[in-house]
């Protein structure tokens, strides 16, 4: 079923170009419950200056897990998600036997070329997903979220958006705001065979990091605004 869907991806680019973003694969889950995995990696260039804006990691990475959670329930309610604040809640009760799920070393399914979920990963999503999930059969796992920039500037002044984030009024308003392109490489895990049978990565623009995320994520649901 999402097999399928792995292989509408893999037409030909040109060289240098992005692949297309795959849609995510909502009818064949529809009233499924599917366990969403914190992000664990998130990085951005220097040249954006955004060094600030996500100093602080573990808020980062819990701002990144509230807009990929909140967008995918509003935009997929077909499908019942699972979302990290409820498996971290599941590894809660039953300590020693289910992961930490902001500790398991999900980034290395960003990967490209990967299709099998390696040990002892895959053992661990399959409990996991078992205790948070109610059984469910599949993971969706964001694996990485990179920010790239993209060489243009925004149309708006740095100081009407990031006025106070640095304390420095008038630096912010010599600084030019850069406009960044979100990479969020997204993977579905079929957490009983440990087989990645979909993976595509998402990507939209933004002057800021949260912006570029929301529209990176809202590609993975075209046709909705």
């Amino acid at each position: 079923m999402l097999a399928a869907a792995t292989a509408g991806c893999g037409g030909r680019q040109h060289a240098g170009e992005p692949a297309p973003t795959t849609p995510l694969p909502t009818a064949g889950l529809a009233a499924q419950q599917v366990s969403v995995l914190p992000l664990a990696l998130l990085a951005a260039e220097d040249s954006l200056h955004w060094q600030t804006l996500l100093a602080d990691r573990r808020a980062a990475l819990a701002q990144a897990d509230s807009v990929i959670g909140t967008l995918l329930t509003a935009r997929t309610p077909e499908v019942t998600w699972v979302l990290p604040a409820e498996l971290r809640r599941a590894a809660h009760r039953a300590p020693g036997i289910a992961p930490d799920p902001d500790r398991m070393g999900t980034a290395v399914l960003r990967a490209p070329g990967m299709e099998l979920v390696p040990d002892p990963l895959r053992g661990e999503l399959r409990t996991l997903v078992a205790l948070g999930g109610n059984g469910g059969r599949y993971a969706l796992v964001p694996a990485a979220l990179v920010y790239r920039r993209t060489g243009g500037q925004a149309d708006r002044r740095s100081g009407d958006v990031q006025k106070g984030v640095t304390g420095d009024v008038g630096a912010q308003h010599a600084a030019p705001l850069h406009v960044a392109v979100a990479e969020l490489s997204i993977v579905m895990v079929d957490v009983r065979t440990g087989r990645i049978g979909f993976r595509t990565v998402a990507r939209g623009e933004g002057d800021d990091p949260w912006s570029a995320l929301t529209r990176a994520v809202k590609s993975l649901t075209p046709g909705l605004p």
